[in-house]
């Protein structure tokens, strides 16, 4: 069973800023805050998107739903939408989690925006197929590797086994090997610079998509660092799995140590 602090840890650990812009005060418009919420908390902003596939699957704007109220439960000051966040959303961002489908397709005004978030050192969590797009390469440079819109690079539904590699990691620590049934991505496109650290990966199985790609070793978890501008070193974590709701429903909401990273409490405290 998953608990709250490895979700937690999952969404967010490695994707900090080195230096937390949290920024005190009103809403925007000097409107009230939420009753309970932090105003100092750490800066969460939600990319998701709009729902494609079949019941229960990449259902972006549940996540949304679900983990806006989740993290600002617990002590962040959450922000989102189903599209791109705007310079002005980013200004305020310490970390996007990116949860859409095909995010690489971007607009000239979006991906400047999105650049210079990450050249400030700026956190980045992508989950899942939010790494696919036209240009994959440009992509991996900001969260270390990418798949190409249009190519057969998964295996749709199948046992998946997680290897966990780095068991001394934060995220991965006591973390069991484990197979669910879902999705792994192969034939991805790699970023040239930067550290790229893999967490746990995957065989792929033998599916009539992944055709000749069965038994090859691909990471489906990651992090990536790289400098960004002023000595700032820009973060990313990318975690390949689907969001189902059901996943969401079974973690430990009193597990308080998780929320220490947000700057909040757990109601068990």
């Amino acid at each position: 069973m998953f608990s709250l602090r490895r979700i937690s840890l999952l969404l967010l650990v490695l994707t900090l800023s080195s230096v937390v812009f949290a920024q005190p005060g009103g809403g925007p418009g000097g409107a009230p805050l939420p009753p309970g919420q932090n105003p100092n908390g750490m800066h969460v902003y939600i990319w998701a998107g709009l729902k494609s596939h079949g019941e229960g699957l990449h259902d972006y704007p549940q996540f949304l739903a679900d983990w806006s109220k989740v993290l600002t439960q617990h002590g962040a000051v959450v922000d989102g939408a189903l599209h791109a966040p705007r310079a002005a959303d980013l200004e305020r961002a310490d970390v996007v989690i990116v949860y859409k489908g095909d995010a690489g397709y971007v607009n000239d005004a979006d991906k400047a925006a999105l650049d210079a978030y990450v050249a400030r050192g700026g956190g980045l969590v992508s989950m899942h197929d939010s790494l696919c797009g036209p240009d994959p390469a440009y992509f991996a440079t900001l969260v270390g590797a990418a798949k190409k819109h249009g190519e057969v690079n998964y295996t749709l539904e199948a046992p998946i086994h997680y290897s966990v590699l780095d068991k001394a990691s934060p995220i991965m620590k006591d973390m069991p090997e484990l197979t669910i049934t879902d999705e792994a991505f192969y034939s991805l496109t790699m970023a040239k610079t930067g550290t790229f650290h893999v967490l746990a990966n995957n065989e792929i199985p033998g599916t009539p998509s992944a055709g000749t790609h069965k038994g090859e070793v691909v990471p489906q978890i990651w992090t990536y660092e790289h400098p960004g501008a002023a000595g700032k070193t820009a973060r990313a974590f990318l975690y390949a799995r689907t969001y189902v709701r059901k996943f969401r429903e079974r973690v430990d909401p009193e597990d308080a140590a998780a929320w220490d990273l947000l700057g909040g409490q757990s109601s068990g405290r």
